[in-house]
Order: structure tokens, then sequence, then C-alpha cells
């Protein structure tokens, strides 16, 4: 820290005792370090090493290089709202878009002026916009990490791609703008790649951002509140997007795809304002540079050996066990709507497209469900789902949800052929509720498991493998599929043109739905394999080892510094006992409420509050000092905070580790 620094720090500190009442005791050296730090009146309490001197951000944080962050006492409030509102503005453009295109290439909103689209063309483009969406996360991640850092890149992706993307998309909607004839090859340059491109960038890095505005160790309790937050404003979002945007399309779909277009303008403005108040770390170009640290492994007392990692491999294997249910789940902007365009609208608004929003709810109610009844009634007795059970549920649910829209296609031409009648379109409801509660066990879970199963130093790697896994790859699987399937979507007139109920009773998509069907029970079998269950259960063992046992790194050489200690270090860091990593990593697996999101609904089960042996550890006042490189520090013990940065400890003595 800076003299000057140092000095308005003490004055702080000082000033702040003083004002305590008599009473007052201060810490001791063996007290442990607060994490919920967020009063004026809790600063007594924070070590002069965590002290800014700044008012507006009293709190202080070193990292290894020697970077400064000053962090305010209220983050949600001061800068984290602005960021809640780009995410709930951002879920509203996506979704608004997302589950009305189907209809929008095949003309259903207006007849006169649209692509043209036959039904399994205008699927296949969805298909393949969601691809783009899921598999460009590790573009982001790589900008954020080696050029530019989150608040640059979250920047680069809105201005760049998404914002351009949904402006070209919404001018493609007016008849002549853009020229006389309807212009697909720019609606495709949007759609396949301004826009999904824009979503990627922003998916893997928003929430991040966020979690980064609270202090590593003096706050890190506080990020529990923040992710619950995170995810209701993306329910908040995507249920007003869907429950809005198709009503309005179907009387304008021009001033539909305005409103998306001006939320996401006030989304960007409302991120810009709040620049000053951010807190932005730079990239750490390390990560993927050729110069790794040197990992040692460490044995404990008992001289028993730790692993130093798990392979990434091991989690992409795990990750694709969830590819038959998130085939089946991408049926929802595709197949499922074109089968509801031969259905009538219930209450004369509701349309194919605003069915979407049961998806939502039903993640909403059931993920509160299971996480409040059902995963405490299994702990009292004692019972725990491995991950692959809860894929093998999910998987069962999503075969449900097919079974029902068979149910619903016989029901189609049942009706048709006795007097050419149509069905209403709440027939379709069950599917999209099944799908929610699939989604509750298996996208959530398969999100917890690249988290909990990646080592360390691969947790954003993991994600966007794991983003892949579920949006990416099967989107690829659904445009193969449509297109060997292509002779069930053919009418008896020899083309895919779907909209049409005559049309669609001449077509065999029921034969596409036992195909799904097929592939559903294929994903339910494979989770229930006990070679498979083995082999998740090793990796999440070995991983769960890593957070107790910590790697102990030597500094790579681009940190230009020694390693003094010569051989082997044998020692534990304190700092992986803190809320910033067993006890952030209990709440991620465990914690009190459910963390609720489109893609990934819930990643908490019961609290672990009531259970043996769970009492997570905290950082003592001692080892601040050499935490913040204020005593000798070599070795360097690297761990990672609540944030996922990287922490620094300075050396340890024996002694010091006998009484952790």
């Amino acid at each position: 820290m800076a003299p000057a620094a140092a000095a308005a720090a003490a004055a702080t500190n000082e000033a702040n005792t003083s004002a305590l009442p008599t009473t007052h005791v201060p810490p001791q050296p063996d007290d442990e370090l607060p994490s919920n730090i967020q009063h004026a009146s809790q600063l007594p309490l924070v070590p002069q090493e965590c002290l800014s001197g700044i008012d507006s951000r009293p709190l202080l944080h070193v990292d290894e290089r020697g970077n400064h962050f000053h962090y305010s006492l209220q983050p949600m409030s001061y800068s984290v709202c602005f960021i809640l509102i780009v995410e709930l503005l951002e879920r509203f453009s996506f979704y608004g878009y997302y589950y009305t295109l189907t209809l929008y290439l095949t003309g259903a909103y207006n007849e006169d002026w649209n692509a043209g689209f036959a039904s399994i063309t205008a699927a296949s483009y969805v298909s393949m916009s969601t691809m783009v969406a899921y598999s460009t996360p590790f573009v982001g991640a790589f900008l954020a990490d080696t050029l530019w850092g989150d608040y640059k890149s979250i920047l680069f992706g809105l201005l760049c791609f998404y914002v351009p993307g949904v402006l070209l998309m919404t001018l493609t909607s007016v008849p002549g703008l853009l020229g006389e004839e309807f212009s697909v090859s720019l609606l495709t340059l949007s759609l396949l790649v301004l826009w999904p491109m824009g979503t990627g960038c922003l998916k893997s890095l928003v929430n991040v951002f966020g979690a980064k505005q609270f202090h590593p160790l003096l706050q890190s309790s506080m990020i529990e509140s923040y992710y619950v937050n995170f995810y209701m404003a993306i329910n908040v979002g995507a249920l007003c997007g869907i429950g809005s945007i198709p009503i309005l399309a179907q009387r304008n779909v021009t001033l539909a795809y305005s409103w998306p277009l001006g939320l996401l303008v006030a989304g960007v403005v409302v991120f810009v304002a709040g620049t000053p108040r951010y807190v932005r770390s730079p990239p750490r170009s390390e990560l993927w540079s050729s110069k790794t640290s040197k990992v040692v492994r460490r044995t404990d007392r008992n001289k028993n050996k730790h692993p130093s990692t798990t392979s990434l491999v091991s989690v992409v294997r795990i990750c694709l066990l969830i590819v038959p249910f998130a085939v089946g789940y991408n049926q929802m902007p595709t197949t499922f709507i074109v089968q509801g365009t031969v259905m009538t609208k219930a209450f004369g608004v509701i349309d194919v497209a605003s069915m979407n929003t049961l998806d939502a709810l039903s993640v909403l109610f059931f993920g509160s469900v299971t996480a409040t009844y059902l995963y405490p009634s299994l702990s009292r007795r004692g019972i725990k789902l491995r991950t692959t059970h809860k894929f093998a549920i999910g998987s069962a649910f999503g075969a449900l949800a097919i079974c029902w829209a068979l149910i619903v296609e016989c029901m189609i031409h049942h009706a048709y052929q006795k007097d050419g009648s149509q069905i209403s379109v709440l027939w379709q409801a069950p599917a999209y509720v099944l799908i929610g509660w699939g989604e509750i066990f298996a996208i959530s879970s398969a999100y917890e498991v690249a988290f909990t199963a990646s080592s360390p130093d691969k947790k954003a790697l993991a994600s966007a493998v794991n983003i892949f896994c579920v949006g990416g790859l099967p989107n690829l699987l659904c445009i193969l599929l449509y297109q060997s399937c292509r002779a069930w979507f053919t009418n008896t007139r020899g083309t895919t043109e779907l909209t049409h109920l005559r049309d669609y009773s001449s077509a065999k998509i029921g034969h596409y739905f036992l195909v799904l069907l097929g592939i559903m029970v294929f994903g339910v079998l494979v989770n229930l394999l006990p070679a498979v269950r083995d082999f998740v259960s090793l990796v999440e063992e070995e991983a769960t080892e890593l957070v107790r046992t910590p790697m102990i790194r030597k500094p790579a050489a681009s940190f230009g510094q020694r390693d003094h200690g010569g051989g082997s270090m044998d020692e534990s860091s304190p700092l992986l006992l803190t809320p910033g990593a067993k006890q952030y990593q209990d709440y991620l697996k465990y914690g009190q409420e459910p963390l609720l999101h489109k893609m990934g609904s819930m990643r908490a089960g019961p609290s672990l509050s009531h259970l043996k042996g769970t009492k997570p550890g905290h950082i003592k006042y001692k080892y601040v000092p050499k935490l913040y490189n204020k005593a000798d520090e070599t070795p360097r013990v690297i761990a990672r905070g609540s944030d996922g940065e990287s922490l620094t400890v300075g050396s340890l003595v024996k002694e010091e580790h006998a009484q952790i």
C-alpha cells in the first residue's frame, strides 16, 4: 500500500476506533475475520491492511500482482444494481426475440413481408442461432482473460454484436425499408452472427462481473444473496419478454421488436452509467499463456497424496451426459412452435410463442418446491441424489414431455380427420411444464458439476464447455436431425410448408417425436449405468479433495519472482478454509435458497447448517498481514476467493500451520 494510502487508512481506522463505545473489545489475532462487512459501524473490525481511506469505497483488496481494488460497503446498491438491470433488460430482449423467430421466419406475423422460410428451414435457422450463442462464451471468456477484462469485453459484445444484431433484425421487419424485397441475407447476418455472438459474450461474463463487485474476503458471504437476485432478474426479464412480445407481434411485429431493441439500448446506457462505481479487474493473461504455474502435490501429515488437478476431459465427458435432455429441451423454440402454429389461440391472444412462459413458471415453481421440500426431506432420511441420478430424472421428465407432444400430435390429426377442426394450444401446456421440471434436475445439475468437478484454474473454461454441451452441441444435433428426418416434415404437395392444418396433417411429424423419445430414453439409461455413475462420483470426489487440500504453487516465471524456499512446500493455506472457498462452494452445492434462472434452474439443496461437522472456517486476523504481503512472502500459496480471483498468502511457519 502506498504511504499516503496507508496513512489515510490508519487515520480512518483510528477515528473509527475512537468512536466506539468503551465496552468495545478490539478483535484478537485468533479471532475470525468477518465476511459480511456492509455498515460503517463494522469498520473497526476491519484490519488496517483492508482499509482504503476512501469514504465511498472504504474496503481495500490487493491481489497477487499488487493491483489495488476499492469496494463499497453496499455493493448491491452502489454498483451491482446497474448490472442486475442490464441482465434483466438483456433477458427480456433475448427471450422476446427467441420464441417468436420461428413464426416470424415463416410469415405467421405478416404474410406479405417475411423471409418465406418453410417450417423445417425456420427451425434449422433458430437451432443454428442457438448453437452459435452457446458456443461463443469461449470467445467472451478469452477476451476477458487475455485482452480487455470483464468490463470492456461486455461493452464490446453489446456494442459490436448484440445491439447491431437486434437493430438489423428489427429493421428487416419494416416493409420496403432495406429494399423492395425482404432481405434474407441481412436477416441471416443478424440471426446467425451478430445477435448470437453478442448473447454468447455476455452469457459468460455478466454474472462473474457482478460477483467481483464484492470484497473477496470481507464480503464473501454477501455473494450468496447476489446470485439469488441475479437469477431472479433473469427470470423476471424472461417472463416479461415471453409474456408480452409474442402478443404484440400478432398485431404489429415491427412495434413488438422495437421494444426489445429499445430496452437493450437502455440497458447499455445503464451499464455505462455505472462505470465510475465498478470494480474493474485487469485481464489475467497468464491463464492462457504457455508460462503457467507449477503445481506441487501436497502431502498431509499422514503422507497421503491428494490430487493436484482434475482433467478437463473428465468434465467434458460428464457434461456430454446432459446432451440427450438438451436435445429435447431445444424443441421448445422449434418443433413445438411448428406444432402450435396449427392450433387455435387460447382466449384469442395466447399463441404458441406465449406458451413458453409456462416453462419459466415451471422452473420457478418446481425449483422452489424441490429446494424447499424434496431435498430437505431426502436429507432427513440420509439420501443424497447422485449427479447421474439427477441427469436421469431430468431426462425422464424430458421423455414424458415428448410423450405428451406425441399425444397432442394424435389429437391434432384426429380432430382434423373428424371434422377439419383445430384444438386449443393449451393442450401443449403439460409438455412445457414437464420440460421445466426436468431442467431443475438436468441442466441445473450440469451447471453445478461443471463448477464443482473442475480444478480451480479451469473454472471459466469448464463453464464454457458446459454451456456448449447444453446449447451448442444439442442444437447441432437438432439441425442434423431436421435434415435426416426431412421427409417427415414434407406435406403431400412436396414442400415443408406446414403453417396450414391441411399441410401439417399430411406430414409425419409424429415419427420425429418418436425419434426424440428414443433419445430421451437413451439419456435415462446411460445415466443409470453403474460405470457412468462411479466415474462421475470419482471425478467429483477428486475435485472436492482439491478444495479441501489446496494446491500449492510456485509462481510462474512471468511474475518475476523466485522460489527462495527450495524443494516442496508441505503447508496448508488458511485461505482455503475461508468463505471464499469452502463455504462458498458449499453454498453452490447445498445452499439455503434455490438459485433460479433460465437454462439452469437451481443449484441449491438443503442447508448444511444442521449437519454435523459442517462448520466452514474463516481467516484469522493474524494471517491478514501475510495475505497482503506485510511479511516475508516466500513460498507463496495461491488460492481462489469467492469471486474466482487468485488470492495470495505469504510464508506460513509450521507452528502457525498447526494452529489452523
